[in-house]
């Protein structure tokens, strides 16, 4: 069994941690677009997409990449007491908390599968909005982000009950 999970988490891990890696070069893409939403406001007509397209590209930035995040510790933690305890007890606290995270990911896919059968079933749902874009792309992102975050999830699951075991992951 062991074995099992440490395959799980080198093949979730480097997966994630690649994406993450692409990915993280995406608030260069974001800061484009809103350089461009500037410039085109001051010296053109404005641009109709650019904040819409703005708020796409961050959906994307953070979507895609928290699983890395969470990967790498750089997600937020309480620190009040966990900083105090030992490696341990912090393994024993994230493998129970952890299944809080999981259940909210499970409820977060399941609506955002239900939504993106919605963009596709009624004939390519559309943005209100002046610039009207296809909805679906960016409920694809999300869904797809999601799942990436559950397997982090249950990976980072794996890793405290290996610690708990006194196993190195």
């Amino acid at each position: 069994m062991t074995g099992v999970m440490r395959g799980y988490i080198t093949a979730v891990d480097t997966m994630n941690r690649r994406l993450g890696r692409v990915v993280m070069y995406g608030i260069f893409a974001i800061m484009a677009i809103l350089l461009w939403s500037s410039m085109s406001k001051t010296f053109f007509d404005p641009s109709l997409w650019t904040l819409e397209m703005a708020q796409f590209a961050m959906v994307t930035y953070y979507v895609l990449g928290g699983p890395y995040a969470v990967q790498t510790g750089a997600n937020v933690r309480m620190d009040l007491f966990y900083g105090s305890w030992s490696a341990r007890t912090k393994a024993w606290f994230d493998a129970f908390t952890v299944f809080f995270l999981i259940f909210y990911l499970v409820v977060l896919l399941w609506g955002g599968i239900d939504s993106t059968a919605y963009s596709f079933q009624y004939g390519g749902e559309r943005s209100p909005s002046a610039w009207r874009p296809y909805l679906w792309p960016i409920k694809v992102i999300m869904v797809v982000g999601i799942v990436l975050m559950l397997l982090q999830a249950v990976a980072e699951f794996f890793k405290d009950v290996l610690r708990i075991r006194g196993e190195a992951p």
